[in-house]
């Protein structure tokens, strides 16, 4: 150590309570907390800008602990700086109902800002938020009035930069020059199951400086001066910065430091004493804070909130000669759309064509973004097939990048600019999600990520992370089956939509036409507390009449019963198509069949399984009644899961194969998805229904 005296009081402080947290739980992970408590306290004491009573303030600084299984020292951090995070909830640490999880939960616990854990995806998370805070800065400061200007810290470990959405997300800041962006690399050579010398030997300086970062290299992570001075060059820096720090994990722990068994267990009684004893800690102490440490801790938590109060001065004044920012700011980061932000949205007219839901998503898409400013998103470098390009928002770029041929929409509506609304991600559609994510935690933001629904298992731990978050992100996935014809099966989606329905929270919509899309998306932009998966075809499909089939407002329940006649013909119907996407109107032929042969077929649309499972009872029963045993299930991908709608004497129609390259209609028409061959599930199920009807014999 290099320093001493009151600064390695309070970094034992910080080593010690997550040490004794672990301890108590027989649960954690006491290396990384050990070897990096010197760089957080460097951080948070002299260089982070947050206010331990208002977490939510705009312009502080994100601090990410991607490095998420170190979450003991996130949660001592929070617990001496004094946000709401009592003793008792450290001594309750990795136990039921605490809020102090074993690794940490954005909406859990005050001060965290991401839910991470998963490697690599804290370190995406912020680069969305870096995203976030240079967009917002673009379009809200005005001369004199820096509202917003933070910067998003991370501290990140070995595990981080060696996954893949690390690579892909560092790039992308790189390119895009996020020089708010610092990460702390806790560099102590050590994974869980050993050294990294095993599976880790490349030059990471080498590799982001050839991302266009600026990297700093502090060679003794207890160097408080050099941590110090480091973390100042970078944040002097145009370009993204990497401080390497060389810590030994389990620091000061006589027979585990630098060794894989102070990485993800407790150290022992024994060892926890002996630790205290080397690093001259009162061995018998437990959860303790010094009073000189804790004074200390409170007089940064001051400065640091006194930063806060400078700011809200200075936007009382910007308010006073800019008040419709101010309150468009406030509707923002409260949550709140506009006033009839929906009224244009374009509602279309019978067509027997029709259109592909991807080209309606796009018409949708167009008149959301004129009056939802906080509308922000891109594509994995497929905009010309997802048609989610905002027409008049320019793109997100350095304004001094100089782009000789321009991207594949040129520049309209704002050419290059931090101030764009549209991200162009590439090719990394792990590190769209986690951006994504991030600017969802960041606030102030409805932000979209597209790309190929087969795509979307590039992106599932991210999608998964959203949910558990409860994050306001949108993923729009078009391309989404079989349908979609000659690219063949590498490209076409089969199992890809019961995989995104597994994911708790996740609210997962396949639009049957050009109106369910229309609604479909209105339903992602209200939703606030879990993101929202918009499934949409290539091919192109009918536009139902809105005349003689129900509003398309149905889909807000998530299924619905599609056709106003079916009763005309009085009683109760003989069997129950259900469909969802492209396939709705494949069971419209398909009743016309069967009411020829005067059978009487319910037409049920069900584009979203969740919304539709959370509705009554009373309602549900009134889509299916269960009376009805004859149903048919009808989709273009895994029938896994339509057991639990269509019942013993049901049919699925779907796809429980790879797919096949050929045009649409014909792979199609070869994979059993016509009226002739629904109408021959109908009167299959029909014969079941029957025969149970009838009882043994």
């Amino acid at each position: 150590m290099k320093d001493d005296g009151l600064d390695r009081l309070c970094i034992d402080t910080i080593r010690f309570l997550a040490v004794d947290a672990v301890e108590k739980a027989k649960s954690g992970h006491p290396g990384l907390p050990l070897g990096a408590a010197p760089m957080a306290y460097v951080l948070w004491t002299k260089f982070l800008r947050h206010d331990p009573q208002d977490p939510g303030w705009w312009d502080r600084d994100r601090f990410v602990l991607s490095a998420g299984h170190g979450s003991a020292l996130l949660y001592a951090l929070l617990h001496l700086f004094g946000y709401d995070l009592p003793m008792d909830e450290l001594r309750r640490f990795r136990q039921w109902g605490s809020r102090t999880p074993g690794h940490p939960e954005s909406h859990l616990t005050p001060g965290v800002e991401a839910s991470t854990g998963p490697l690599g995806q804290g370190l995406a998370n912020a680069v969305g938020m870096a995203i976030g805070e240079a967009h917002l800065g673009a379009r809200y400061n005005r001369p004199g009035f820096e509202v917003f200007n933070h910067r998003t810290f991370v501290l990140a470990s070995d595990g981080d930069l060696m996954e893949g959405v690390g690579a892909e997300a560092s790039s992308l800041a790189g390119h895009l020059r996020l020089g708010r962006l610092i990460v702390l690399y806790d560099n102590n050579n050590v994974t869980l199951s050993g050294t990294t010398s095993i599976t880790f030997s490349e030059d990471v300086a080498a590799r982001y400086r050839a991302y266009g970062w600026h990297v700093e290299h502090v060679e003794d992570g207890n160097d408080l001066p050099a941590i110090e001075a480091s973390i100042r060059a970078a944040i002097d820096e145009a370009a993204p910065s990497l401080v390497i720090v060389d810590t030994v994990i389990g620091y000061g722990a006589p027979n585990k430091q630098g060794t894989f068994e102070a990485h993800g267990s407790p150290l022992g009684p024994d060892e926890t004493k002996r630790t205290k004893q080397a690093l001259g800690w009162p061995p018998d102490a437990q959860f303790r804070v010094p009073a000189e440490a804790g004074t200390h801790f409170q007089a940064a938590a001051e400065r640091a909130r006194a930063r806060a109060r400078d700011w809200r001065t200075q936007l009382e004044r910007y308010a006073g000669e800019h008040p419709d920012l101010v309150d468009e700011l406030v509707r923002r980061f409260g949550a709140r759309l506009p006033d009839a932000w929906s009224a244009a949205l374009p509602r279309v007219a019978a067509d027997a064509k029709g259109m592909a839901t991807r080209k309606a998503s796009e018409a949708v898409l167009q008149e959301i973004a004129r009056s939802v400013p906080e509308l922000v998103g891109g594509s994995g470098d497929l905009d010309p097939s997802t048609f989610t390009w905002l027409k008049q928002a320019g793109d997100f770029e350095p304004p001094s990048l100089n782009i000789v041929e321009g991207g594949s929409q040129g520049t309209a509506g704002g050419g290059w600019s931090y101030a764009g609304r549209n991200i162009h991600f590439g090719v990394r559609e792990h590190a769209m999600g986690a951006a994504v994510n991030g600017l969802a935690y960041h606030g102030g933001f409805i932000p979209f990520g597209a790309t190929f629904l087969v795509f979307s298992d590039y992106m599932r731990p991210a999608i998964r992370l959203a949910a558990l978050a409860r994050l306001r992100s949108i993923f729009v996935f078009t391309h989404d089956s079989i349908g979609l014809g000659e690219d063949g099966p590498s490209h076409q989606a089969v199992e890809q939509v019961a995989a995104l329905r597994a994911i708790p929270n996740l609210l997962v919509i396949r639009p049957a036409d050009a109106n369910e899309t229309r609604v479909a998306w209105q339903v992602a932009i209200e939703t606030r507390h879990r993101p929202t998966a918009l499934v949409l075809t290539r091919q192109v499909v009918p536009t139902l009449d809105p005349d003689r089939f129900a509003s398309a407002d149905g889909l807000r329940k998530g299924g619905y019963v599609l056709d106003r006649d079916e009763t005309s013909s009085g009683g109760a119907p003989d069997v129950i198509l259900i469909a969802t996407g492209s396939e709705v109107s494949l069971i419209v032929e398909a009743a016309e069949k069967l009411r020829g042969e005067g059978m009487r077929a319910r037409l049920v649309s069900m584009p979203c399984w969740r919304l539709f499972e959370e509705q009554s009872r009373d309602y549900q029963d009134g889509v299916l009644p269960p009376a009805v045993g004859a149903r048919v299930a009808v989709e273009a991908g895994t029938s896994f899961g339509w057991e639990r709608f269509v019942g013993p004497a049901g049919s699925i129609v779907a796809v429980d194969r790879f797919g096949a390259s050929a045009p649409g209609e014909t792979v199609m028409r070869e994979y059993g998805f016509t009226a002739d061959d629904v109408a021959r599930a109908a009167r299959k199920s029909l014969e079941r229904a029957k025969d149970e009807a009838r009882g043994p014999r």
